[in-house]
């Protein structure tokens, strides 16, 4: 019987995950399963860097527009519906290619997700009055002194999902990462581990020129058609969240462009982080 195997392709935003993962798909002639936290939604395209329609069409792709913005979803739901998908598709395929940037949503293939123990109203309502009356920063500051880890992984602009990390760390007396790895073993196939790199300065080239493109290809119309929606988890991640500012003329459009610019050097640098701390390592 063959071994069931895994290559999971990986690497900052922009560094070329895409184009190389479906190169191995087509030599292994294997869907691709998606490890992307935004690219799961439907209404979300150029401001995601989606697959093209050629690409998704070419090779079979799985958690690529999933979910609609308007349901709640997160890694949890992401590592139960996954585990599922991987054993389906072993019945077919001895190769599956992952391929994506999110660091949880990785580690819930690698290891495993435990259930987050409850939350009382009590520590729910304190996090959202942090946030209401101090603001973000606060946010990011407790969940620093809370669970560096991560802090480091996860997209610290996005207070929601801040706000969910720091209600177990609260709740629970342990770090939010503390409850990432203990559920699921896979045991059952192998993993082989792919993270592309690039040298820093030619990486910001790169993402420098793929906002430039976004803005181009209508990003500023598609956050425009999503206002209504601007509070959901899905939109408070780089990109459309200084768009609504440019949109609600808190930032000029150099400015808006410079920022998102900006925003996303700094998530490619908190990638790296986290892949050089769990993923890279045995």
């Amino acid at each position: 019987m063959a071994i069931k195997r895994i290559i999971i392709v990986t690497g900052p935003t922009a560094v070329g995950k895409t184009a190389y993962a479906l190169e191995l798909a087509k030599k292994y002639n294997s869907p691709i399963i998606s490890a992307d936290s935004r690219q799961i939604y439907n209404e979300l395209n150029i401001g995601t860097a989606k697959p093209s329609k050629l690409e998704l069409e070419a090779v079979k792709h799985y958690f690529v527009n999933h979910i609609s913005i308007t349901q709640a979803y997160d890694v949890g739901q992401y590592g139960e519906e996954v585990s599922v998908c991987l054993e389906e598709l072993f019945r077919v395929y001895d190769t599956l290619i992952v391929c994506g940037g999110t660091g949880l949503y990785i580690y819930s293939i690698t290891k495993g997700l435990d259930k987050f123990p409850p939350v009382s109203i009590e520590v729910k309502n304190f996090v959202r009055n942090l946030f209401e009356v101090e603001g973000l920063i606060s946010l990011q500051k407790l969940l620093l002194d809370k669970d560096p880890d991560y802090y480091y992984s996860t997209d610290i602009l996005n207070p929601r999902r801040i706000m969910r990390a720091l209600e177990i760390c609260l709740s629970s007396g342990q770090t939010f990462s503390s409850f990432i790895g203990k559920s699921r073993k896979v045991n059952d196939y192998k993993i082989e581990k792919v993270c592309l790199e690039m040298e820093r300065s030619k990486l910001y080239q790169r993402i420098d020129e793929r906002v430039d493109h976004m803005l181009e290809s209508g990003l500023i119309e598609e956050a425009r058609l999503l206002t209504n929606f601007r509070d959901h988890q899905a939109l408070n991640t780089v990109g459309y969240k200084e768009v609504f500012k440019y949109l609600d003329n808190e930032y000029q459009y150099e400015e808006m462009k410079e920022k998102i610019k900006q925003h996303t050097r700094n998530y490619a640098k908190r990638q790296i982080t986290w892949l050089k701390k769990y993923f890279l390592p045995l």
